[in-house]
């Protein structure tokens, strides 16, 4: 467990330090094609050997039994999750170089931060549902690294882009705390799809499928 929680943090201040205050001057050496792979190499080594920790740990006792409304409620969640990502990839202003959007659509119109959302969403209801204190260090990991990482881009955005102010002040951080927006029809559906499948794949009967499989 010692080893999970070192190397959870070395995944996410690793992030931090490379996205923020070391890559500026890191890509003033390296340039940003070859900084970019030492990132992604690096966020891949540090999470392929926390997975790997996490699978050597074995079988944990769960704090709890998860029942059905646990179930239910992780299920919805989780369909939310997968539009939220789904739709994540349309029209995204985080993305680099893509435009900053005038009014907040489609999931963006729900939070400012869809994909992020989607993560930190996934990592709440792996917790609630496997409970034991390995997949809590892992999913706070997740939890900590999505939006931390939303709050800092934003500040981040802020400064580099004019007129994220704007955006920032017409979207929300929290989903669904300036309104309920409709996430769009590439998203709902894309994201059905997606979720249907991922649970169906899942090692374990998940999502909808403890029910209807």
């Amino acid at each position: 467990m010692i080893w999970l929680v070192t190397l959870g943090i070395a995944f996410v201040g690793s992030h931090y330090l490379l996205s923020h205050p070391l890559r500026a001057p890191f890509v003033n050496r390296m340039g940003e094609g070859p900084f970019r792979g030492v990132y992604v190499l690096i966020a891949l080594i540090t999470f392929v050997l926390m997975v790997w920790v996490y699978r050597g740990l074995g079988r944990q006792a769960p704090l709890w039994a998860p029942g059905d409304v646990t179930w239910l409620i992780a299920s919805l969640l989780m369909w939310l999750a997968s539009i939220l990502f789904v739709g994540s990839f349309e029209r995204n202003p985080a993305f680099p170089g893509a435009a900053l959007i005038t009014e907040p659509r489609g999931v963006f119109a729900i939070t400012r931060h869809p994909m992020m959302w989607s993560f930190a969403l996934w990592a709440i209801v792996h917790a609630a549902v496997v409970a034991t204190p390995k997949a809590f260090v892992l999913d706070v990991t997740i939890v900590i690294l999505a939006l931390g990482g939303a709050a800092l881009q934003d500040r981040k955005k802020a400064a580099q882009i004019e007129g994220w102010h704007g955006w920032t002040s017409r979207t929300a951080f929290v989903p669904f705390t300036r309104g309920v927006g409709y996430p769009g029809a590439v998203a709902v559906i894309g994201g059905t799809v997606f979720f249907f499948a991922a649970t169906w794949l899942h090692p374990i009967p998940a999502g909808f499928w403890r029910w209807i499989g």
